[in-house]
């Protein structure tokens, strides 16, 4: 095999490879050997396909299976020997049939030579925190609350019932909605309505009308009616107020507890709380080791097909977020380039550190992480076969498993600030 490199960039590369075509010959002839063994065409019997007839069928396509597969083996080998590790697969200029050798040019982008990696100046932040029994007891009043049943009231509108209503505006030329009324609901005390238009509710029964002038604040949910003022009319339909469930065994069945009573209900909502919080607290710790690592080693060029594969999959996953939600496709791409670039320039950092410090995943963290997700369904046995037959899915779990290790590793050997705070900090920031 002969190679011939070129630089064609700060990290684009050109490789002509040559090598002789009997080697996609030899192929051809083994796997056409194999299909006379053991294809079935109709007319004829097992083993007795005559090789005119193979080759009309199926040469075409074992040609071209040998030649992918003669080229991906010998780009492989290409690439071990120059000392090369290609950011992405390569893009191949095909070769044109015939002659004594194969040859064929694979352009790709290398990694970027980052330089040695030392952690051991970085001050990186490790939060601690642990779940109380206060927690349980919120998450506890929580899972009621969404439980709780509404049961219709004759009596006028209370903070925390939930009143259910129709209404229009009028105002300086214009009717909203253009015919009929608008219904909706709130629960009043939340401020999902503003103030004023809570006070025109409140004391309200069912079938009562009431009528005001109500200034519209500029971010309402109606853009029609955003930033205006009109006279709005309110006739309430229907008020509820809420019954908490008893914390009884059929409310613990209800989330999946059967025996045991608030005992063991408790220590089931403190174990889910406590596998969020790891959760948290492992993003957290992600997050303050990438932050570090980006801010003290950014010099260098990053991979452009890396960047684009990377906005292309942000893009999309824009796009489809906006279908689902009913609103239109994003146009700001420049954001999407900016946090493509953030991403891949993380996440060769990353990579750095595991490929110098030789880290691998580890197989019993691995197994360990599987239970854990495992554990969050009704049937653990059957994720854990779903991962075993798809690959795509272990391989993103070991990725992760990875990750944490690399996290680990940094803490290990970087300067720690140990920071402590409540469960609320870490599960709700900024609240």
């Amino acid at each position: 095999m002969q190679i011939q490199l070129e630089n064609t960039g700060a990290l684009e590369r050109r490789m002509t490879v040559r090598l002789p075509s009997d080697q996609i010959e030899s192929r051809v002839r083994a796997r056409m050997q194999e299909l006379a063994r053991t294809v079935r065409l109709k007319g004829f019997r097992p083993g007795k396909v005559p090789a005119k007839v193979l080759e009309q069928r199926f040469g075409g396509e074992v040609r071209r299976e040998a030649l992918t597969d003669v080229i991906g083996t010998s780009f492989r080998e290409a690439v071990k020997q120059q000392n090369l590790r290609p950011a992405m697969p390569p893009s191949i200029a095909l070769p044109s049939e015939g002659g004594p050798e194969l040859e064929y040019t694979a352009t790709f982008e290398v990694m970027p030579d980052i330089g040695a990696i030392d952690v051991s100046n970085l001050e990186v932040v490790r939060v601690e925190a642990e779940v109380a029994e206060g927690d349980i007891d919120r998450m506890v009043e929580t899972l009621r609350e969404q439980r709780r049943q509404w049961n219709r009231v004759d009596r006028g509108a209370e903070p925390g019932d939930m009143v259910l209503f129709e209404f229009a505006a009028e105002g300086d030329g214009f009717r909203w909605p253009d015919a009929g009324v608008e219904r909706a609901g709130t629960i009043l005390g939340t401020g999902a309505l503003f103030p004023e238009f809570e006070a025109m509710l409140a004391g309200a029964k069912a079938d009562e009308e009431r009528t005001g002038e109500l200034a519209f604040p500029s971010g309402f949910r109606e853009a029609a009616l955003a930033g205006r003022t009109a006279k709005v009319t309110v006739r309430v339909m229907r008020v509820q107020t809420s019954a908490l469930p008893a914390l009884d065994d059929a409310f613990f069945a209800s989330f999946g507890v059967r025996g045991g009573g608030l005992e063991r209900f408790r220590a089931d909502v403190r174990a889910n709380l406590e596998r969020e919080l790891g959760n948290a607290l492992r993003a957290r710790r992600k997050a303050s080791v990438i932050e570090k690592l980006l801010s003290t080693y950014s010099g260098f060029d990053l991979p452009q097909s890396m960047v684009t594969a990377e906005r292309q999959a942000l893009e999309a996953q824009a796009r489809q977020r906006a279908e689902q939600g009913g609103e239109p496709a994003p146009t700001d791409t420049a954001s999407f380039a900016r946090e493509a670039e953030t991403r891949v320039r993380a996440f060769l950092l990353i990579d750095e550190i595991a490929r110098q410090q030789g880290i691998v995943p580890d197989a019993d963290r691995v197994r360990a992480e599987l239970l854990s997700i495992a554990s969050t369904y009704e049937e653990p046995e059957k994720v854990i076969e779903l991962y075993a037959r798809d690959q795509q899915l272990m391989s993103s779990l070991r990725n992760r498993v990875l990750e944490d290790q690399i996290v680990d590793w940094v803490f290990d050997h970087a300067r720690v600030v140990e920071q402590p705070a409540s469960f609320a900090e870490v599960m709700q920031p900024g609240a």
